[in-house]
């Protein structure tokens, strides 16, 4: 399970009247826990540190195994990089509780933010210093889980990637069918194994596009599903008004170039290496009735270095892909998806655009 966790403290004096707070959401951004303490009168940096400590503690008790800080005490965070070090008797104690703390979990990180974007554990610092008060505000109410109907040609990674990301928390998310165009291929036994409905809905067995298409859109009905991700699928479908920005793709190459009808898997690394390209990456884009069509929602680049083959560029290509879909899959979870013509804007929250 992974949690980011944003903390702060204030003292009304340094030293003076006190208070420590932290706010702790999961990977899909769900508040599992909002708290502030008073803590009598002491200083800033002792405000702070305390915020961090009731923070690891909580996020210990959920059984989180990574955890992501963020602080606005530059000092904190530097103190805890090794990039000062810590010449407080006040502080070393709270340091030392810290370092143990943190050892409990895979995977620790800090760093620091401006205060403005540290707002809701500033803001539990300064509603319990008013009140007098510890103050503790409830987990927000659980999102509904996105359905996904995934669809897949091949060896089904990217299906197992997102499937991953929702195991961990990652994604609030549940894979509610997957269609493959193919009977034989390791991504049909590997949905199988983990226990996913899985649909074959081969090209060949339609006479034209239009039943194949039906039939694909009737088992994604059928499921129920609210968002449709195409990982490693190979054939053009003519998708139903119903199911208009609501079908995403991931190529990886950096759309337009290196698109079109024949441009997948190692066909795409083999023409990126042929043109001389220093930089790949892949493109996750709303999908249209054309092959590697569509708004692009989310694009990340890697390096070509000169030995590159197209195994080694394919796997550096697919560590960005790994990143990207589950990215363009919150975002639309979250509302924050807007399309326009050609372009899909991302909102700072949903209705309000920041790009």
């Amino acid at each position: 399970m992974k949690v980011t966790v944003h903390i702060d403290g204030g003292s009304r004096g340094n030293p003076g009247p006190a208070a420590a707070a932290f706010v702790l959401d999961d990977a899909a951004g769900n508040r599992l826990a909002a708290k502030a303490f008073v803590l009598g009168k002491t200083t800033n940096n002792v405000a702070e540190y305390t915020a961090l400590l009731r923070a690891l503690e909580a996020a210990n008790a959920l059984g989180a195994m990574d955890v992501a800080v963020f602080s606005d005490s530059e000092l904190l965070v530097r103190q805890l990089t090794g990039l000062y070090k810590v010449k407080s008797d006040l502080i070393r104690p709270l340091y030392e509780q810290v370092n143990d703390l943190r050892e409990q979990f895979d995977c620790f990180s800090i760093r620091h933010i401006m205060r403005e974007q540290n707002k809701e554990a500033d803001r539990l610092v300064n509603e319990a210093l008013d009140a007098g008060r510890d103050i503790e505000e409830g987990a927000a109410k659980p999102q509904k889980k996105i359905r996904l109907g995934v669809l897949i040609s091949g060896g089904g990674r990217t299906m197992m990637n997102i499937l991953d990301c929702i195991k961990c928390r990652e994604l609030n998310a549940e894979i509610a069918v997957v269609i493959s165009s193919l009977s034989t291929v390791a991504g049909v036994n590997k949905a199988r194994n983990a226990g996913l409905p899985v649909k074959v809905i081969r090209r060949k067995d339609y006479p034209e596009v239009d039943a194949f298409s039906e039939q694909i859109a009737k088992e994604l009905d059928a499921a129920k599903v609210d968002l449709v991700v195409q990982g490693g699928w190979l054939c053009l479908w003519k998708i139903p008004p119903q199911y208009e920005s609501r079908v995403m793709n991931i190529h990886p190459a950096l759309l337009p170039s290196f698109g079109g009808k024949g441009m997948w898997g190692h066909h795409v690394h083999e023409a990126v290496l042929a043109a001389g390209c220093k930089v790949s990456g892949c493109t996750v884009h709303f999908c249209t009735n054309e092959y590697d069509r569509g708004p692009i929602i989310v694009q990340r680049t890697c390096p070509v270095a000169d030995d590159d083959t197209p195994d080694t560029l394919a796997e550096r290509v697919f560590e960005q892909e790994c990143i990207a879909y589950p990215q363009a899959i919150r975002w639309f979870a979250e509302g924050r998806l807007q399309v326009e013509g050609n372009r899909a804007r991302v909102l700072q929250t949903a209705g309000q655009s920041v790009r």
